[in-house]
């Protein structure tokens, strides 16, 4: 999976000099919360958000009037409020490394581009949403978690077991244990019961640490 096949494409851009107002007013008519800069060559000069825009308009607080309000954010340029060169990434980098530059920059959202120019956005919420369908959230399936050793052969022996049984993996992540020589295997499963599938893998010497199934299914 890589950026490019969860991104959202050519997004919705304003250029440096869209006023506050009307970047406001762009951010609040629509159901996203990052809203790429481009300067007048179309390439990327920065990204805002909702709380960036608000945080650099006047505040109730102050003694200004509506109309003093409305002219000082008529006037004021996103140019203006743009801090620091944009974290990017391209379009062909594993969708993994670009959650791993979201947590390590603690940002949201990243612009892609290919060269200088912006092609996509991917945000947390796209990264969250592969992480659902990898996981097989939301689907009417068996949960089981077990601890494997972190070895040549364990997750294929974990996969035979439940090919033995006639079984669909419909899922599969793999995580790091509490040791460094475990593996956490969470697989969801078609077309068995519980009991039997415990069963199984701890007959093969699995540690099943977890089994859950939706209540509705």
């Amino acid at each position: 999976m890589l950026v490019r096949d969860r991104m959202t494409p050519d997004p919705i851009t304003i250029t440096t000099g869209t006023s506050l107002r009307e970047a406001l007013e762009l951010i609040r008519s629509k159901s996203f919360r990052h809203l790429p800069i481009v300067d007048e060559e179309g390439k990327l000069a920065g990204i805002t958000t909702e709380k960036s825009l608000v945080y650099a308009s006047p505040t109730s607080a102050t003694s200004l009037s509506v109309f003093e309000v409305d002219y000082i954010l008529s006037r004021t340029k996103v140019e203006q409020i743009i801090q620091g060169e944009p974290i990017t990434v391209e379009s062909d980098l594993p969708i993994e490394e670009a959650a791993r530059v979201m947590i390590d920059h603690r940002i949201g959202c990243l612009p892609v581009v290919e060269g200088e120019k912006l092609v996509g956005i991917i945000s947390d919420t796209d990264i969250f949403r592969v992480l659902v369908e990898g996981l097989g959230g939301g689907h009417p399936s068996l949960r089981v978690t077990v601890v494997i050793p972190e070895e040549v052969g364990s997750l294929a022996r974990v996969t035979s077991c439940m090919a033995s049984l006639g079984v669909n993996i419909h899922s599969l992540g793999t995580f790091w244990g509490k040791q460094p020589e475990d593996r956490v295997v969470a697989f969801r499963l078609e077309g068995v019961e519980q009991e039997t599938a415990t069963r199984a893998l701890e007959a093969d010497g699995f540690q099943v640490t977890n089994v859950w199934e939706p209540s509705d299914k």
